[in-house]
């Protein structure tokens, strides 16, 4: 059905978005078994572990030898190509739980004007709660939060229509548990991304707010990243100082201290002291 609305309504096929994450395998495993015609995108966030970029490429490649089109989408915001480590300065504070612009911009922001599955599953919500969204006017009315497209919300149907980026979407393992992914993907016998072996339950961005304590694994796997982080907070407290602006954040260890949500330290800043955050449209 979601295949022939896309041919309709779009004049295009129905595009599987892929994380490179469990469910992601599923839902390109379901859609290449249906017969009908589609593409697969890939948003690159330039903050994934490298075994998600290379199991991602090897999936392509394989896809791209039966005929099907991929693509992977690079982070675009205000005109010009960014990463997590320059999108980080230009927003001049972290990005939190509640502050995912990182998630707008990496990931939320492409195939518009088309018709997609996603691997949101209902099963992912238990500790999420309903006023997560995108936060473009930091407005304290729930009712006008935009619901990101990757949010595991209850609410969320099998079929959905986002009119403000043109696009609607399929969610066909909505109602799938963790045992029904894990299941289908041993009895299937297909090929998932390496991080799982190695004990991760959660493939995304390293360093993301949502993994919690999880971050210090990650970060004791992926120096690299730590390192990366720290610089680009370096690099925005430069950028919140050339603008005129003041911050009890005197170094980026600091920053990247209450980012981890390490004990508070002295002189320590709440975001909503930043300009930034009182009141003004971020996106």
């Amino acid at each position: 059905m979601a295949s022939e609305m896309s041919l309709r309504l779009y004049g295009s096929p129905l595009v599987v978005t892929d994380s490179g994450g469990k469910d992601s395998t599923v839902c390109r495993e379901i859609v290449r078994r249906s017969g009908i015609p589609y593409e697969v995108q890939h948003n690159l966030t330039t903050a994934d572990a490298p075994q998600t970029i290379y199991y991602v490429r090897q999936m392509f490649r394989q896809l791209e030898l039966t005929g099907v089109t991929c693509s992977v989408n690079y982070p675009i915001y205000k005109g010009q190509r960014v990463t997590m480590w320059t999108l980080i300065p230009m927003k001049k504070f972290p990005p939190t739980r509640l502050q995912r612009y990182c998630c707008q911009i990496c990931k939320e922001d492409s195939c518009k004007d088309r018709f997609i599955t996603t691997g949101v599953r209902w099963a992912e919500s238990t500790k999420r709660k309903n006023n997560r969204g995108v936060f473009e006017n930091f407005t304290k009315d729930p009712s006008k939060r935009i619901i990101l497209n990757n949010d595991n919300d209850e609410k969320r149907m099998l079929f959905e229509s986002c009119t403000v980026k043109g696009k609607r979407i399929c969610n066909p393992i909505v109602d799938w548990e963790d045992r029904d992914i894990w299941e289908f993907i041993r009895c299937e016998r297909l090929l998932v991304n390496p991080l799982y072996d190695m004990g991760f339950r959660r493939v995304g961005c390293l360093g993301c707010p949502m993994a919690g304590k999880n971050r210090w694994t990650e970060f004791r796997l992926f120096p690299t990243y730590e390192r990366a982080y720290i610089r680009a907070f370096g690099n925005m407290l430069e950028a919140i100082h050339a603008s005129g602006g003041k911050t009890k954040w005197k170094t980026a260890y600091d920053v990247f201290s209450w980012w981890m949500e390490e004990d508070k330290i002295e002189g320590q800043i709440s975001l909503f002291d930043l300009p930034e955050w009182q009141g003004e449209n971020v996106t």
